[in-house]
C-alpha cells in the first residue's frame, strides 16, 4: 500500500482559500495604490504577520478535523520544518543555492497542499530565527514558501505516477517554481526601493501594465541569476537523491498511518459468559 498525499476537504480549502487572498491582496496592493499613500511594506508586514500565524493554525486544524489526522502528523510536519530551516544556511547568499527548496518540493508532493503550503510557512519562520533573518519582508516569504510547497502537492498523478517520469515532473516544477518564488518576493520590495533607474523604477499611481513592463526588466536586471541558482540546484538535487528522498518521506507517512480509520473491534463472546 502506498502512502498517499493528505486531501484536501472543504474546510481545508477554504482556510487556504483565505489566507492566498489575503496574501495576493498583501503583495499586489500598492500596485493600485496613489502617489501619496505611503508604500513601505514595513508598515503592513506586522499586521500580515499577525493575520498569518492564526490562519495557519486554521489550516491545520481544518485539515485534522477533514481527515482525522492525529499528533504523528503534526511532530512530521515539525520534524521537516526543522530539517528545511537548518538547510537554508547552507546556501543562502551564494547565487540562490538554496538546497532547502528542493526539500519543499517532495515534502509538499508527499504531504499534500494543505500541510505542504503550512510546511513551507512555517520551514521559512524557522529559518529566519535561525539565521537572524527577521524583517518586513519574513511573512511574505512565509506566504511565498508556502504557496511554493503547496503547487507540488497539487501537481496531477499523487497516486499513480512514479519513478522518473515523476522526477522529471518535481524537477521541472521546481525550476518553474523557483523563478516565480523569486519574482513574487522581487515584488514585495520593488515598490518601496529607492534610488532605481527609471526604467525599472515603481512608479506610483501609473497604470498597471506600464508598472508590470518596469517590474519585468527590475527582475532581470537585479536577481535573474540569483533565481537561476535556486532553480538548478532544485533540479539536480531533485533527480540525483529526489527518488531515495521520496521513498522515504513516503515510508515515514505509511508508519504514520495518515488518513487511516480508527476501528473498534468488539471482542469474543466468552463461552458459557
Amino acid at each position: 500500500m502506498s502512502a498517499r498525499p493528505i486531501r484536501l476537504g472543504p474546510r481545508s480549502i477554504a482556510a487556504l482559500a483565505l489566507i492566498s487572498a489575503i496574501g495576493v491582496i498583501a503583495f499586489g496592493w500598492p500596485l493600485l495604490a496613489d502617489a501619496g499613500s505611503g508604500l513601505a511594506h514595513s508598515a503592513d508586514a506586522p499586521w500580515l504577520f499577525a493575520a498569518l500565524l492564526p490562519l495557519l493554525v486554521a489550516v491545520v486544524v481544518a485539515t485534522i478535523a477533514d481527515t482525522g489526522l492525529d499528533a504523528k502528523a503534526v511532530a512530521m510536519l515539525g520534524v521537516l520544518a526543522a530539517v528545511g530551516a537548518a538547510l537554508r544556511p547552507l546556501g543562502a547568499g551564494t547565487a540562490g543555492l538554496e538546497p532547502m527548496f528542493f526539500l519543499m518540493v517532495l515534502s509538499g508532493r508527499v504531504l499534500g497542499p494543505g500541510f505542504g503550503f503550512v510546511l513551507g510557512s512555517v520551514t521559512m519562520f524557522a529559518s529566519a530565527l535561525l539565521t537572524g533573518g527577521v524583517g518586513p519582508w519574513m511573512p511574505f516569504q512565509m506566504l511565498s514558501m508556502g504557496w511554493f510547497t503547496m503547487g507540488a502537492g497539487l501537481l496531477p498523478g499523487p497516486d499513480r505516477l512514479r519513478g522518473r517520469a515523476e522526477l522529471l515532473m518535481l524537477g521541472a516544477y521546481g525550476a518553474l517554481a523557483a523563478f516565480a518564488y523569486g519574482t513574487v518576493m522581487n515584488l514585495q520590495g520593488w515598490t518601496y526601493i529607492g534610488g532605481l533607474s527609471t526604467g525599472i523604477s515603481f512608479h506610483p499611481g501609473d497604470p498597471v501594465h506600464e508598472n508590470l513592463v518596469r517590474f519585468l526588466a527590475y527582475c532581470a536586471a537585479t536577481s535573474f541569476g540569483w533565481d537561476l541558482g535556486r532553480a538548478v540546484l532544485t533540479v539536480v538535487l531533485t533527480l540525483t537523491i529526489g527518488s531515495t528522498v521520496l521513498k522515504a518521506l513516503r515510508r515515514a507517512t505509511r508508519r504514520a498511518a495518515f488518513e487511516a480509520q480508527v476501528t473498534f473491534e468488539t471482542p469474543d463472546r466468552v463461552p458459557g459468559g
